[in-house]
């Protein structure tokens, strides 16, 4: 495996994620119950740093559904955070304008291109526009 698994932090990353999901009122749990549901995120909320009671929390009372929404979210989470570790495969990230990122989408797509590099070439157009002036 190529990012490894750090069963402390990623509790700490599974505590959160579904701390968040259920202050938005979304249904992460497997009961159906209004009370049963309420005591399960009582729990939830009280074992924030108990990193192998927010494990057996999930297996007791999360939705199968949510099981996989939280695996994926923390397989990726894992991938940023080691990625992150080194400045080339860090994420970097920028503020577009949505019809700024909707004209640079479909220049990247007509170059088959990725959205980094096609703002890379759009740099080196310029720059070498810029020497030739």
């Amino acid at each position: 495996m190529k990012y490894q698994q750090l069963e402390n932090l990623e509790a700490g990353w599974k505590w959160k994620y579904l701390n968040e999901k259920a202050l938005h009122n979304e249904l992460i749990t497997r009961w159906i119950d209004s009370s049963e549901i309420e005591v399960a995120l009582e729990q939830l909320t009280a074992i924030e740093a108990e990193p192998i009671k927010v494990n057996d929390w999930i297996s007791n009372h999360i939705s199968p559904e949510y099981d996989r929404k939280l695996n994926q979210a923390i397989r990726a989470k894992r991938k940023r955070y080691f990625n992150s570790e080194q400045k080339h495969t860090s994420k970097k990230s920028i503020d577009l304008d949505f019809e700024v990122w909707k004209k640079l989408s479909t220049l990247s797509n007509d170059l088959g291109t990725t959205l980094s590099d096609c703002i890379e070439i759009l740099i080196t157009d310029r720059q070498q526009q810029v020497e030739r002036d």
